[in-house]
This record gives structure tokens, sequence and C-alpha cells, in this order.
């Protein structure tokens, strides 16, 4: 059986990625790509803690399929933002979305 830090460690290290995914990044579907990872992560950690405390309740099952809601949820609304943006300003550098700006 696979001790729970691993798990822990492998969730650590993919949010690390997705965080300096979305920190290092200019490109906006980049910056989607790391808050996936980071999401992704999270739901790592709501399955282990589910499977090593309490497995006879469905509770992090059931908050991982609400994550996943919410990560399709994000990408759809993400993405078409981003086409939005590439539409009005041939471009998906975050730094040139300035359309609040007047």
């Amino acid at each position: 059986m696979v001790p729970l830090s691993w798990y822990l460690i492998v969730a650590a290290a993919l949010f690390c990625l997705g965080l300096y995914g979305v920190l290092a990044r200019r490109n906006s579907v980049a910056i989607l790509m790391g808050i996936e990872l980071m999401l992704n992560a999270v739901i790592l950690n709501l399955v282990a803690f589910w499977r090593y405390l309490e497995p006879a309740r469905m509770s992090g099952q059931v908050f991982a399929v609400m994550v996943f809601a919410v990560a399709a949820a994000e990408a759809a609304v993400g993405l078409a933002l981003i086409i939005s943006l590439y539409r009005l300003k041939r471009t998906v550098v975050a730094d040139e979305a300035d359309l609040l700006r007047g």
C-alpha cells in the first residue's frame, strides 16, 4: 500500500508546477493550463485524504467531482475569454489584455 505522504508529495509537486506555469508564463492558454494543474493537485489531495481517513464515506469522491465540475466550467469560460481577446486584439499574451483600461 502506498503511504499518504507519497500522494501529498506528488500533489505538492503538481501544485508547484501549476503555480510556476501561472506566474512565469505570458500566454493565456499556458496560464489556464497551470490553473488546471493546480486543480488536479487539489483533486489528488481530496481523494488521497478520503482514502486514508474515511474510506467508508463518499465525501472525498463527491468533493472531487465538484472540483471537476468547477474545472470544466473554468476551462470553458477561460477559453471563451481567450478566444474573445484573440478576436479583438489578435494576441493571447496576458500582458496585452488591457480591455478595461480607458
